[in-house]
């Protein structure tokens, strides 16, 4: 092993003493000491005490030093008197990283919890906002490798409880929570954030900012550097192509209200999230991440609800454009995928999914739509293969896990199976703690159930999502799904003729859907597929 460099070893030492405080310990000992020995010249010969009383004095003075200097290097001080440095301190040392060592209620590692930023609005119609603001802060904490980030999924489902921020930090083991508010008015800006130590509900830093609108960038990029400086952690700078934002703030809005949408799945809400994304790229052409937000937008229209030309074309002209703008983003290249995959082009789809990987290994959508093609063409061990991968890049995602139990179940790995069906679940019902209208959530959510053999509380989902969205075909097929594995093959076959009649390509997949199982023998099951594969292929009206 090469020997370390003087000067960087120096560096890191003196770095290291003034994360311990050391340095600053000396400086406030140094001034105590010199007023001390001040106070006993000017008062001790008054007072009538011997001369070696002032050199007594000096000597304690002298041999506390080091004693002090000792302290400062393994304690800190703080509200709650001494406590032990837990990173460095000498029965804390192990071979582990700092993430391995953390345990439930005293993480190890800076931490941090990003809450849903509160709407003090007027109108209370800025959640889009409050919450666009909150992400856009966390993503930029996540990016910093020596912090650890509670997830999205996990700080946003406490919107709205009557839980202290410290309780918080606790639930969801972090040493510190960022909350904060926002209130809008017309163009105007008032944001205000505040960063809290879970151990001891003191805040650690605090700041508002009263700005225009266009100033939001500004914003982001300031708290984030703040709650990093408060930290002490460094915070990276992004490149324009992770960026990939826009200087134009009322475009930035629409994007937002669009990610807001999208998110809630749905028809109706989908439809709202095309509306935005298209006022985005109205207002600022260039803007690439809305491109292929819209892109996604229409491509999500074509494969769950409605595969008119008019949808599949916009799906390929917006695709094409974010591909245009942007060809080295990674996203790009899953918008492209998408729109090919929604038009059944699944060799075109696989290469963009296999370019968007090269060029980011860590994105999320990519591994996931990936792998629903792989499912689809019925290569199991591949598509089981990206789902995992997946699931460890998001681990609050309930859509991996739920495909995977089915995979797994094929494979007849059953005990993994159940696995991954609890872990679907578990994420599909904090998902709808959220929001209680997220049909996805309740429609792959009563798979999992099904597959438990929580039969009422699979029915419970179905009923509700029917209820909601009852003429969605995404709703009808997975309904179906539910209905065939508890034994309703009527009914199953009821929803999935339903979902057929509404535009809704499903042959392909469904006879590789293992929760479609016990009706793949049915003469009722084959007459049906056998005529969507007609009416899909264009050999029948």
């Amino acid at each position: 092993m090469p020997l370390a460099n003087p000067r960087s070893r120096m560096t890191g030492f003196f770095e290291e003493l003034k994360r311990r405080k050391v340095l600053q310990t000396a400086t406030g000992y140094a001034v105590v000491a010199w007023v001390l020995l001040q106070i006993g010249e000017v008062t001790f010969e008054p007072l009538g005490i011997p001369g070696w009383g002032l050199t007594t004095l000096i000597v304690l003075v002298i041999a506390a030093f080091p004693v002090v200097l000792l302290v400062s290097w393994f304690f800190d001080l703080t509200l709650k008197g001494f406590r032990r440095d837990a990173q460095h301190s000498p029965d804390a040392a192990t071979d582990e990283t700092p993430k391995d060592r953390d345990t439930p209620g005293t993480p190890a590692t800076p931490s941090i919890a990003v809450l849903p930023f509160e709407d003090m609005s007027p109108a209370h119609d800025q959640a889009y906002l409050c919450d666009g603001i909150a992400e856009e802060i966390l993503n930029r904490l996540a990016q910093i490798e020596t912090l650890r980030v509670a997830s999205r999924t996990s700080s946003f489902r406490f919107r709205g409880m009557p839980v202290g921020a410290s309780a918080i930090g606790k639930e969801l083991n972090v040493a510190t929570v960022l909350e904060g508010s926002i209130r809008k008015a017309d163009n105007h800006l008032r944001i205000t954030t505040q960063l809290i130590n879970v151990d001891d509900d003191f805040h650690l830093w605090s700041c508002s900012y009263d700005r225009e609108l266009q100033h939001i960038f500004e914003i982001e990029t300031e708290i984030a550097a703040h709650v990093a400086n408060a930290l002490e952690v460094k915070l990276g700078t992004r490149s324009e192509q992770e960026c990939c934002t826009t200087s134009n703030a009322r475009a930035y809005e629409y994007y937002l209200k669009g990610q807001h949408y999208f998110h809630r799945w749905g028809t109706r809400n989908m439809a709202f999230a095309i509306q935005m994304f298209e006022k985005a790229v109205e207002t600022d052409p260039g803007y690439a991440r809305a491109w292929a937000a819209l892109a996604d937008s229409y491509a999500m229209t074509c494969m769950y609800w409605n595969a008119s030309e008019d949808n599949l074309e916009a799906a390929d002209r917006a695709s094409g454009k974010a591909l245009e703008l942007l060809p080295g983003l990674a996203e790009s290249h899953v918008s492209r995928g998408l729109s090919h995959f929604a038009r059944g082009q699944n060799a075109a789809a696989i290469a963009e999914f296999e370019t968007a990987l090269r060029l980011d290994p860590d994105l999320f959508d990519a591994y996931y739509f990936y792998g629903r093609v792989r499912f689809q063409l019925g290569e199991l061990e591949r598509a089981a293969a990206l789902f995992e991968k997946a699931e460890q890049i998001d681990a609050d995602d309930f859509q991996a896990p739920i495909l995977l139990r089915q995979i797994y179940r094929s494979q007849g790995r059953q005990e993994e199976a159940l696995e991954a069906a609890r872990r679907g679940v578990e994420r599909a019902e904090l998902k709808l703690e959220l929001n209680p209208d997220d049909t996805r959530a309740l429609n792959l959510g009563l798979g999992g159930l099904a597959d438990l053999g929580d039969q009422e509380k699979t029915v419970q989902f179905a009923e509700r999502s029917l209820a909601i969205d009852g003429d969605n075909p995404d709703t009808l097929y997975n309904v179906a799904c539910g209905f065939a594995l508890i034994g309703e093959s009527e009914r199953s076959l009821d929803c999935l003729e339903r979902a057929s009649m509404r535009g809704m390509a499903i042959a392909e997949w469904a006879e590789n859907d293992s929760d479609l199982q016990s009706l793949h023998a049915l003469p009722r099951f084959r007459q049906l597929m056998d005529k969507l594969k007609r009416q899909e292929s264009g050999s029948e009206d």
